[in-house]
């Protein structure tokens, strides 16, 4: 009985697991043409849909006075499209022809071009043969297109930079797509392969922003791909407009400054020390980004990229700038008063070594403000033993060394503090000259040029470091503004106002009576530090670091400036800041001189003032520009 039941039990079955499976058949079906119906006809629409991309304009980049710094011009590429206008009844001879004008007019290769033609013939898919041709490339195209079906130049639009090299650092460039790109933004549909994107600097941190809709020439292909007819073409639209913070004219001045410098390479970073916003940011050796827009056989003949920024990345010993810091930790340390002297006979005996004043002859007797004036190094050097090495280290960290500065900018260094915390950490001693040379900045002590420039900002302000920025505002295509800069306060450093008031005097006579001399600018109360970085590798680097005000309004811009291998912050870097200072100063100043100048009915009833006015005037500047020993340091 058994053997006659199994047959009928299998066959059971096989009618249910028929009966499953085209339920399952069924219930697929109808979520297909009920449940997903738009979704898979969008799927089956881009399958029988191509789109040829026409690159939009990226948001173009303005500097603070509306000095257009990144804009777009127009570029064209030259398409061939086959299936059209009777073009895939391409003969070997007029294919011949065809590749041999292009090539020609293009100065290409033809077998390059005859070869890219042939396939875009034999797969019936359009196929770019040549891109960014120039005004005239592009002209000589539109007479071919007349001659042979099938070719056709299209817009599209590419980065320009008017001022080529100009703030290349901070604007960064852009270029086509690597694998690692693609990786990244594959999955976002604004995306080809052939997309041009941000590839450093602000291109890149805001590729976001900048990048626009792209338009494009949509294709009607069969299922295997191959072009039936052109449908529409669709017009871009472009990304948002970035306004900077930088101000066109000392930007300008920055950069010349350091092309006409001793080694050419350098620094320049100016900060408004009211807010943290960037007034200037030049990083020498630059480049120019325009060469990434050009044909990539002219490209890469010509191709420099000098891409490290010395702004951010570069780390040297501050020198005799950080006795701004030392001098801030001796007079809180309540251990050494203003008044008390020192005696500099050019030279230091520390026991096991003689260390030497920058001045060899010496500055004799010197006090906190002839000592910070003149840059004493023996002033420092027996001083700072009363503090105490930990103090000044303590300070540095207070002054946010060791830390980047928290722009937003990629590849930002740190630098390093030098200290016995660091030594004790690990567990290697400390040494009465590692505390000399740590008090002139020496040692291991390296700051960036962008700390140099928060350093003597938060002189200026009163102790506040803020997040430097170099954005003010965003705005998009309509008009709409989507983004505006807000002060952000990082930290802050306790000092008292007599400190403040004491380091301040002191700065102002460098200028007055000291080293930074040539940083003069009438007008405007200076106030600075001149440096000199000792440099195993040569010429030792040239540092200074400024700030000035106009009448009693608070100060506007403090400047760092390094030179590499420029070996005397008072010749090399000091005109550079003076030249920078001015530039942001120049309406203040014309502003100041006005207000001071006296009225037509005083001139009128008081010759004899404007006459001991004058004589006056003339007789200190002879008096200054006789006196003294400036140019040291």
């Amino acid at each position: 009985m058994a053997e006659v039941r199994l047959p009928e039990n299998r066959l059971d079955f096989v009618w249910l697991l028929a009966a499953f499976i085209t339920a399952v058949f069924l219930f697929r079906l109808v979520f297909i043409q009920l449940v997903n119906t738009e979704k898979y006809k969008s799927m089956a629409d881009r399958n029988r849909t191509q789109v040829l991309t026409q690159s939009a304009p990226r948001g173009r980049i303005f500097s603070a006075d509306n000095a257009a710094i990144a804009t777009n011009r127009p570029s064209f590429s030259l398409i061939y499209f086959p299936g059209e206008k009777g073009s895939s009844a391409l003969s070997d001879a007029m294919l011949d022809k065809m590749s041999l004008a292009i090539s020609r007019r293009l100065n290409i290769s033809q077998a390059g071009v005859r070869e890219i033609i042939r396939k875009a013939s034999k797969r019936d898919k359009p196929a770019r043969i040549a891109e960014n041709l120039s005004d005239r490339e592009m002209l000589l195209m539109s007479e071919l297109e007349a001659v042979y079906p099938g070719l056709e130049t299209v817009e599209e639009a590419r980065r320009h930079y008017p001022f080529g090299a100009y703030l290349s650092h901070l604007i960064g460039y852009t270029g086509k797509m690597d694998a690692r790109d693609w990786e990244k933004f594959s999955k976002e549909r604004a995306y080809s392969m052939d997309s041009l994107i941000g590839k450093n600097g602000l291109e890149k941190m805001y590729e976001k922003v900048l990048k626009g809709k792209d338009g494009g020439i949509y294709l009607e292909v069969d299922y295997r791909g191959r072009l039936i007819q052109r449908l529409e073409s669709r017009k871009w639209i472009s990304g948002s407009d970035i306004y900077l913070t930088i101000n066109s004219k000392a930007q300008a001045a920055a950069e010349a400054g350091l092309r006409k410098s001793l080694s050419k390479k350098g620094a320049v970073v100016a900060i408004d020390p009211r807010n943290g916003s960037l007034l200037a940011f030049a990083s020498m050796p630059d480049y120019d980004p325009n060469q990434f827009a050009q044909p990539s056989a002219e490209r890469d003949k010509k191709l420099v990229l000098p891409e490290f920024n010395v702004a951010l990345q570069g780390t040297y010993p501050p020198g005799s700038i950080f006795k701004i810091i030392t001098s801030v930790a001796l007079l809180e340390s309540g251990k050494i008063r203003p008044e008390d002297t020192v005696t500099c006979n050019g030279s230091y005996d520390a026991g096991s070594r003689v260390f030497k004043c920058w001045n060899h002859k010496g500055h004799g007797k010197a006090d906190f403000k002839t000592g910070l004036a003149k840059s004493c190094d023996v002033y420092y050097y027996v001083n700072s033993q009363k503090c105490g090495a930990l103090a000044i280290e303590n300070f540095a960290r207070a002054f946010r060394l060791g830390k980047p500065s928290g722009i937003d900018l990629p590849y930002e260094r740190a630098g390093n503090v030098f200290g016995p915390g660091p030594r004790a950490d690990k567990k290697s001693y400390w040494f009465i000259g590692d505390t000399l040379n740590l008090s002139i900045g020496q040692g291991e002590t390296l700051m960036t040029p962008m700390q140099a420039a928060q350093m003597i900002a938060a002189i200026a302000n009163g102790g506040i470091f803020y997040r430097p920025y170099y954005i003010n505002r965003i705005v998009k295509p309509g008009g709409a503004e989507n983004f505006h800069a807000k002060p952000e306060i990082l930290s802050t450093v306790s000092m008292k106002p007599e400190t403040l008031r004491l380091v301040r005097d002191a700065l102002n006579s460098v200028i007055e009576e000291g080293t930074g001399y040539m940083a003069r600018i009438k007008g405007v109360k200076m106030y600075g530090k001149t440096g000199s970085a000792q440099n195993p590798h040569g010429e030792d680097h040239a540092w200074f670091v400024a700030y000035g005000t106009v009448g009693d309004e608070p100060a506007k811009i403090a400047v760092a400036v390094l030179v590499e291998h420029g070996a005397h912050g008072s010749t090399e870097a000091a005109p550079i800041a003076k030249s920078v200072i001015e530039a942001v100063l120049e309406e203040d100043i014309k502003a100041a001189a006005e207000k001071s100048m006296p009225s037509l009915s005083e001139t009128a009833s008081a010759p004899e003032k404007k006459e001991s006015f004058g004589l006056k005037k003339s007789s200190k500047t002879s008096e200054m520009a006789a006196g003294g020993q400036y140019i040291n340091e």
